[in-house]
């Protein structure tokens, strides 16, 4: 048997293989360089990227949890103009696919991003973070269904560049956020984001994090997360982006049983910052111990009991 197919495409791009780094997880790439060729990787997603820099929150921002973490980074960054000048040119000579994750308080601030990015050389892809927890709009905004199909129609008519909404978890029908996303021109959806939590020092009786609620993720959201994307990719025509507790090649493959096409991988990399690489290779070696020619194969191919 020749080596399985690891391709995959979304929105038109055809990746090398279906794993990709999580926003918000590996910067902009320049610590992930130092310990991985960028160009193993599906895709590189950068963390979420503001027209205005944003200093986020103040420590303690991070803060382990069983199974997982919590964070309350506040979506912390350069800005676009620094990342145009400073951060771009590392991942467009990286040989992976580049998406720009963007966010904004207003959409008049996505749409802004959108514009300026649009066009730029490197960038295969946008995502739209339309779910982060540990800012206030985002999370109220993101949950209505109405202020998502308005954004991501915002952003559609400023760009040809290929999108992805990422939906927020944190709302009673993560499908009816997907359906309107992709009702306002969305190309895929990625999900999940963090959840919700909070954990207190006992110590102290005073909250581990200063922002006292923050995102929880790792391996205690995945059985959430493969719901999610299930639920989603039953309600969607278009390709799913699994994200939530992947930590194995294992991991993976249940989320393209569910549905996902491709799968994005962030906590794993704190804990091993070869993790995404290391994934793809488990992946590979189950296709071939298991005389699957294709990953494509797997995609929505759980079966019903």
């Amino acid at each position: 048997m020749k080596a399985p197919d690891l391709q995959v495409n979304i929105a038109g791009i055809t990746f090398a293989n279906p794993v990709l780094t999580a926003s918000g997880t590996c910067g902009t790439g320049e610590e992930l360089a130092r310990v991985i060729r960028l160009k193993d990787l599906g895709g590189f997603v950068t963390k979420s990227i503001s027209v205005e820099p944003r200093p986020g929150h103040p420590a303690p921002r991070v803060a382990e949890t069983t199974a997982g973490m919590l964070n309350c980074i506040g979506l912390q960054n350069v800005g676009l103009d620094r990342f145009l000048a400073e951060k771009l040119d590392l991942l467009r000579d990286s040989g992976t696919k580049v998406i720009v994750n963007i966010v904004g308080r207003k959409i008049g601030d996505y749409v802004e991003a959108a514009r300026r990015l649009d066009g730029a050389r490197g960038i295969d892809l946008l995502e739209l973070n339309l779910s982060c927890p540990n800012v206030k709009e985002g999370l109220d905004n993101g949950a209505d269904p109405r202020w998502v199909h308005s954004c991501v129609a915002g952003v559609r008519q400023v760009t040809t560049t290929p999108l992805i909404a990422k939906v927020t978890p944190n709302t009673h029908d993560i499908a009816e956020l997907a359906k309107a996303a992709t009702d306002g021109g969305a190309d895929a959806v990625s999900a999940i984001n963090t959840l919700v939590g909070m954990a207190i020092d006992i110590k102290t009786h005073r909250p581990r994090l200063s922002n006292i609620t923050g995102g929880l993720s790792g391996p205690a959201i995945k059985p959430v997360a493969l719901a999610c994307v299930h639920k989603i990719s039953q309600a969607v025509a278009v390709p799913v982006i699994g994200i939530g507790g992947i930590m194995t090649g294992a991991d993976a493959i249940e989320f393209f049983l569910a549905g996902a096409t491709a799968v994005q991988v962030g906590t794993a990399t704190f804990r091993e910052p070869t993790a995404c690489v290391d994934i793809v290779r488990q992946i590979k070696n189950h296709l071939k111990a298991n005389n699957i020619p294709a990953v494509t194969k797997l995609i929505g191919a759980m079966k019903k009991q």
